[in-house]
């Protein structure tokens, strides 16, 4: 049986015109062999399996050839060139410098230089991975490198540049090798197919040429690998399932069903693609990828920048058709967003699954003019609200002291904080978006709230005790501030509950137990504009009373609406009902809604 040698080592490249991807190196490396204007060193850099030692040994045997062509090709006849290729050359030396890094193997070295050659005109010298020099090694190396004897060539290669001294650097003539791209490793694979006999599906050379990332060496061993479980008939399919890889349709899919807002399908499919063992992080990886290159198609100027092959750069053009710049550019802002935090997740399938989401409610317009005869399309503006009550939150719980408005004088009377205004100018009215604090969050006006609402009339609220740090026995305040601003701005119990929540988590520290027992209470509009809040025990009743006028006026200040009354009281006994763990509460949620029982039992879903 012939022995099996790897296409790798079987096809590596002879002759500079045999090499792919380098043309403007092997240019000017033939160049000089022509002219005869050799460097005493030279320093070949790149990423791994372009190339770097492969040229340099043809450089080597190119320099010794005694009848070079007239391109400066070594001519493969003569003495040097037939020894070369019979490795019994007494004038080319590799020395790998990952085991030979100290100074007595540079000394050794160093000894050899002294030698001339017996046949050619020059000692070749090359040292791979010369980053893995000690740096007594780099230094013992210095003084030969600079001026070694006139027969002596360095050809020095490493994948590490940084890592190598700047003096050794300084003294070498340095040639920077490119990454392969995607086309010129999927040419090079169908010549290595052709000389071999193998048949192959072109997608499924693209699939290896992208699993290769710009190595060609890698690229070889990739089809060595794919030949071998194909049986010498190369198919995308058999490729993607012997590599592992997630198939491209996938993606297209998603593409797809989120144009058509489909998230339920988008869901179903995320949970096929993770139960047949690919990673949540890889599938946005590659998604922002593929949504990259349906970018890129969109334009004629961009396409050449995509690294696929003829026919998937036609499937590209087709999904860019479809495909709107707007929802491609949010798509992208979303998947990135999702690769930054998905290290620090701690339930990453959940963030996978709200980014997909996210993206497939990108091109769903507002369920505001949604009609009787339509099921309206709640999730989006759900988003949207929780997205909002978070960026308040984040903004009040702030730290920052935010700057002071020098024409407004602060003074405290009987206990209560009343903004005094200097007089009326253009900036003497202070605008206040709902669920902010008035100094505190954004320092831009909104521009729909009313430039009439002014602090000195709303009352002490818990944002001023955040601000002003005041001490607990300061916190007490039976009465409420019947001041009247003139704001009338209706509200829904719905927003309600949401500014209820935040002033709950706004609250100070030493407010912390009754803020607590206040988020589990449901505020509601007995008749607009009266609220009334239903405790269930006597002394969470009385302590909540003493703050009854703060809370009162957190509110009014929150909703736009100083006609706000506040009535508190005891629970019925018929009206207390039992807490809910979260178990209890998603068996309830199953249990009314049908729907969400379906999709539940389809993804699987449990609560712990």
């Amino acid at each position: 049986m012939k022995e099996y040698i790897v296409s790798a080592r079987k096809y590596r490249p002879m002759s500079f015109d045999a090499v792919v991807g380098q043309s403007a190196l092997t240019t000017t490396l033939k160049n000089a062999v022509k002219s005869g204007k050799l460097a005493h060193a030279y320093l070949f850099c790149g990423p791994r399996g372009v190339g770097k030692t492969t040229c340099a040994r043809i450089f080597a045997k190119a320099i010794n050839c005694q009848n070079p062509t007239s391109d400066g090709e070594a001519c493969n006849e003569c003495e040097s060139c037939k020894a070369f290729n019979e490795q019994r050359s007494y004038n080319i030396f590799e020395l790998d410098a990952a085991s030979n890094n100290s100074v007595e193997n540079i000394k050794a070295l160093m000894e050899q230089t002294r030698i001339p050659p017996q046949v050619g005109k020059y000692k070749v010298f090359i040292i791979d991975e010369v980053h893995m020099l000690s740096t007594a090694a780099f230094n013992a190396f210095l003084k030969t490198l600079e001026e070694p004897p006139a027969h002596v060539i360095f050809i020095l290669a490493t994948t590490e540049k940084h890592k190598i001294l700047p003096t050794i650097i300084s003294r070498c003539q340095i040639y920077d090798f490119e990454r392969m791209t995607v086309q010129g490793i999927i040419g090079q694979l169908k010549m290595v197919a052709e000389k071999e006999g193998i048949t192959y599906e072109e997608e499924a050379l693209n699939v290896i040429a992208e699993k290769a990332d710009g190595g060609m060496r890698d690229a070889l061993s990739v089809f060595d690998q794919a030949a071998s479980f194909c049986q010498g008939n190369i198919t995308y399919k058999k490729v993607i399932e012997d590599l592992n890889v997630l198939d491209t349709d996938n993606y297209f899919n998603i593409i797809d069903l989120s144009l058509e807002n489909k998230t339920a399908d988008v869901m179903v499919l995320l949970n096929d693609i993770i139960n047949k063992g690919f990673d949540g992080g890889n599938l946005i990886s590659g998604l922002a990828v593929h949504v990259r290159n349906v970018l890129m198609a969109k334009d004629e100027q961009t396409i050449q920048l995509l690294q696929t092959g003829a026919r998937q750069a036609e499937k590209y053009k087709e999904q860019a058709k479809k495909c709107p710049a707007n929802f491609l550019y949010k798509a992208l802002k979303i998947m990135n967003d999702c690769d930054i935090n998905y290290r620090q997740s701690g339930n990453k399938r959940l963030l996978v699954e709200l980014t997909l989401i996210e993206i497939s409610q990108i091109t769903q317009p507002d369920d505001d003019g949604a009609g009787a005869g339509r099921s309206p399309k709640r999730l989006k503006s759900l988003f949207k609200r929780l997205m909002s009550v978070q960026l308040t939150e984040a903004m009040q719980v702030a730290k920052a002291e935010p700057p002071v408005n020098r024409r407004t004088a602060v003074s405290s009377h009987d206990g209560n904080i009343h903004a005094q205004q200097a007089p009326q100018t253009e900036n003497s009215n202070v605008n206040v978006a709902p669920g902010n604090n008035a100094n505190g969050g954004s320092a831009t006006p909104s521009p729909t709230m009313p430039r009439g609402l002014k602090l000195g009339k709303i009352g002490k609220t818990f944002d001023n005790l955040r601000r002003r740090s005041e001490e607990p026995q300061q916190i007490i305040e039976t009465a409420t501030n019947d001041n009247d601003t003139g704001d009338r701005q209706e509200f829904t119990n719905e927003q309600l509950l949401t500014q209820w929540t935040s002033m709950c988590n706004r609250m100070p520290q030493q407010m912390t137990g009754i803020a607590a027992r206040m988020k589990n209470m449901a505020p509601v509009i007995t008749s607009f504009p009266d609220i009334e809040v239903v405790v269930d025990n006597q002394i969470l009743l009385d302590d909540i009373m003493k703050i009854k006028g703060r809370i009162r006026n957190t509110l009014a200040l929150a909703l736009k609406n100083s006609a706000i009354t506040l009535n508190i009281r005891l629970a019925k006994p018929e009206e207390i009902k039992p807490i809910l763990t979260n178990k209890e509460r998603f068996d309830e949620l199953k249990r009314e809604n049908k729907a969400f029982e379906k999709l539940s039992e389809m993804l699987k879903l449990e609560i712990n």
